[in-house]
C-alpha cells in the first residue's frame, strides 16, 4: 500500500501522549463541553506502560481536575509521614534538619504513588467521559495545514523492514487531524522537538537542561520498611564529578521506590551514571535497607531540569506543548506531575474557549498566559536559581545560597539572584577525554547491584526486530572517528540500558559502533548527551519499548 494513500480521521482535539498532562487535558475538555470530540494517542502498549516517575505527588493538580478523587478510588493513598534529607559521605551520613527548608520543600499533604497506575486510573475517568484513547499508536510525523499550522499527526504506521522498505504487512497509519493538537510526549518528545525547532520556540530562552533518572522498585524486609517515609540524599558517590542525588520512597506492601538522578551537564566523559547508581546502593545507609530484599523492576528516563528560564514558548499555530514536553519540573522538589496536570487543565480551558468562539489552528495565547502568570509560574520562579547555582558553584553553594534564594522568593516574591543563566547545553558541557581521568567502578555483586543487561530485563522492554532502527545516526562515521577519538565514545556509558557499544569489526578492519536498539527504554539520554548531537531518537513501532508496571 502506498504510504501517501493514508486515510484520515478528524477530531476537535488531538492529544499526543497519555501521561498526566495529556489525560488531564482530555478530562478537562470533556468536563467543559461533553460534545467536543477528543482523542488521545499513546505510543506505549497500554496507558502507563511508558510512565516512569519517582513519585511523590502534590495533589494540587488532581484536586482541581477531580475534586472527589478519593471517593472515586484513585490509587493515591500513601500519604507522606516523614521527610529526610541526608548528605552522604564515602562511609557515613549526616541528616539535615528540616526547619531551615523553605515550605515548598516539605511534603506534608503529598502522596507516594505509582504514576503509571495513576495514569491508568485517569484514562478510565477520561473514557467514561467519552474520550477515545488508542494505545500502541506511535505518532511518527506531523501534518501541516496550508498556512503552516499543525493540523494533525501520522499515527499507527508500522511494517517497514529494517532497510526502510515497505514490508508485506505494511500499514501506512492514519492522518489524525484536529482543530488543535496538544503534545504531551514527555521529555524530549520526537515531535515536540521538531515543533520547537520549526517555530523557534526556544528563541531567547536558556537551553533546556536535563538529568538522567534511574529507578528500581524493591520489596524489602518488613523491619526495614516505614510506610510514608521519603528520603533524599546528595553527595557521595557523585561528589564533584556531577550534580544529582537519590530518592527513597517507602510505598505500601513493603515496597520502596529507589531512584538515582545524575545531572547530564557533567564534564567527565568517563562518568558512568548507571554504575554511579549501582555503587550508591552499597553505601551502608542504603545497603542496610536492601539486604534480604528483592528488586522487582527497573527503568530510566530523562528529566527536564532547566526550570523557569528554559521553558520555551508553549504555543504555536495549531497547538501547544504540555507537561514535561514543556519542561515544567520543579527540580529541587523533584516533582513535575502536579504542574503537568495543571498545564493540561489550562490548555483544555484555552482550547474550549477557542473552539466556542469558532477559532481553530491559531495560537492559544490564553494557555501561555495561564502558565506564565498562574500557579505554575509561582511554583517554578521560587526555585529557578537552584540548578544554575549547583552547576556553577557545586552542592554546598546550592544548599546554602539556593536556600536563601528560595526563602526570599517565598517570603517577598522576588529572587535576590535575579534569573541566573545556564549557558551551555548538556551536550556542549561534555569535556574531552584527554582532560580527565578514567573512573574505576567496583564490580556488581548480583544481590544489591546489577549489570545493565540484567536490570533491563526487569523493564520488560521489547522491540520488533524487523523494523528500522529508531536511534538514527546523522553521520555513521562520527561515533568512531570523532566521539571515540575525542570523548572515548561516552554513549557506551551514559546509556542506562546498554544500547551502545564499540566492538571489534572484521569488515571495517578495526572498530565499529553497535546499536542494540532492542534494549532501549526510551529515556532519550542519547538524544540529549551525545557531544556531537549525532543521535536522533524517533518513535519505533507503536507499543514497542518498556512495559512498566507499578512504576
Amino acid at each position: 500500500m502506498d504510504e501517501n494513500m493514508r486515510e484520515s480521521i478528524e477530531y476537535d482535539v488531538v492529544i499526543v501522549g497519555a501521561g498526566p498532562s495529556g489525560l488531564s487535558a482530555a478530562i478537562r475538555l470533556k468536563q467543559l463541553n461533553n460534545e467536543v470530540n477528543v482523542v488521545v494517542l499513546e505510543k506505549g502498549s497500554e496507558v502507563g506502560a511508558h510512565i516512569l516517575s519517582g513519585a511523590v505527588l502534590d495533589p494540587v493538580g488532581i484536586n482541581q481536575l477531580i475534586p472527589d478523587w478519593k471517593k472515586k478510588g484513585a490509587p493515591i493513598h500513601t500519604e507522606v509521614t516523614e521527610d529526610k534529607f541526608t548528605i552522604l559521605g564515602p562511609a557515613g551520613s549526616v541528616n539535615l534538619p528540616n526547619f531551615p527548608m523553605p515550605p515548598l520543600m516539605k511534603n506534608h499533604g503529598n502522596y507516594i504513588v505509582s504514576m503509571g497506575n495513576v495514569c491508568r486510573w485517569l484514562a478510565k475517568q477520561a473514557e467514561e467521559l467519552g474520550v477515545e484513547i488508542f494505545p500502541g499508536m506511535a505518532c511518527s510525523d506531523l501534518i501541516y495545514g496550508k498556512n503552516g499550522e499543525v493540523k494533525g499527526v501520522v499515527a499507527g504506521e508500522f511494517g517497514r523492514n529494517k532497510d526502510g522498505s515497505l514490508g508485506s504487512n505494511y500499514e501506512p497509519g492514519m492522518e489524525v487531524l484536529g482543530k488543535y493538537v496538544l503534545f504531551s510526549e514527555g521529555v524530549r518528545g520526537s515531535l515536540s522537538k521538531q515543533i520547537i525547532k520549526k517555530y523557534q520556540l526556544s528563541k531567547g530562552k536558556e537551553p533546556q537542561k536535563f538529568g538522567l533518572g534511574m529507578k528500581e522498585v524493591w520489596e524489602i524486609e518488613p523491619e526495614n520498611h516505614s510506610i510514608g517515609r521519603i528520603q533524599h540524599t546528595m553527595g557521595w558517590p557523585l561528589g564533584k564529578n556531577a550534580g544529582g542525588g537519590s530518592f527513597i520512597y517507602h510505598a505500601d506492601k513493603n515496597q520502596i521506590y529507589l531512584g538515582f538522578v545524575v545531572h547530564l551537564n557533567y564534564e567527565n566523559p568517563y562518568l558512568y551514571p548507571y554504575m554511579e547508581f549501582q555503587r550508591f546502593k552499597h553505601h551502608p545507609e542504603i545497603k542496610k535497607l536492601l539486604v534480604g530484599g528483592k528488586r522487582i523492576s527497573y527503568g530510566a528516563r530523562a528529566i527536564a531540569e532547566g526550570g523557569w528560564q528554559s521553558i520555551p514558548k508553549l504555543v504555536f499555530p495549531g497547538g501547544a506543548l504540555l507537561g514535561c514536553s514543556a519542561g515544567l519540573v520543579n527540580v529541587p522538589r523533584i516533582k513535575g506531575n502536579h504542574n503537568a496536570m495543571l498545564s493540561g487543565i489550562y490548555a483544555a480551558e484555552a482550547v474550549t474557549s477557542a473552539i466556542d468562539s469558532g477559532r481553530f489552528g491559531d495560537e492559544l495565547f490564553d494557555y501561555e498566559q495561564k502558565v506564565r502568570n498562574g500557579y505554575i509560574s509561582k511554583d517554578l520562579k521560587k526555585v529557578k536559581n537552584v540548578k544554575p547555582l549547583w552547576s556553577k558553584y557545586g552542592l554546598t553553594a546550592s544548599l546554602t545560597l539556593g536556600a536563601v534564594d528560595m526563602w526570599i522568593a517565598t517570603l517577598l516574591g522576588w529572587n535576590p539572584f535575579g534569573t541566573m543563566r545556564h549557558h551551555k547545553s548538556d551536550s556542549e558541557a561534555t569535556g574531552k577525554a584527554k582532560d580527565f581521568m578514567k573512573i574505576d567502578y567496583p564490580k556488581v555483586d548480583g544481590k544489591v547491584s546489577f549489570d545493565r543487561s540484567t536490570n533491563v530485563s526487569f523493564s520488560n522492554t521489547n522491540h520488533e526486530e524487523n523494523q528500522p532502527c529508531h536511534l538514527r545516526l546523522q553521520d555513521p562515521n562520527i561515533p568512531i572517528l570523532k566521539n571515540l577519538a575525542e570523548y572515548e565514545e561516552p554513549a557506551q556509558r551514559y546509556c542506562p540500558a546498554g544500547v551502545y557499544e564499540v566492538v571489534k569489526s572484521k569488515e571495517r578492519e578495526g572498530l565499529a559502533f553497535q546499536i542494540n536498539s532492542q534494549n532501549c527504554v526510551h529515556c532519550k539520554t542519547c538524544d540529549i548527551k551525545d557531544p556531537s548531537q549525532n543521535i536522533n531518537w524517533v518513535t519505533p513501532n507503536g507499543g514497542d519499548g518498556p512495559n512498566y508496571s507499578n512504576m
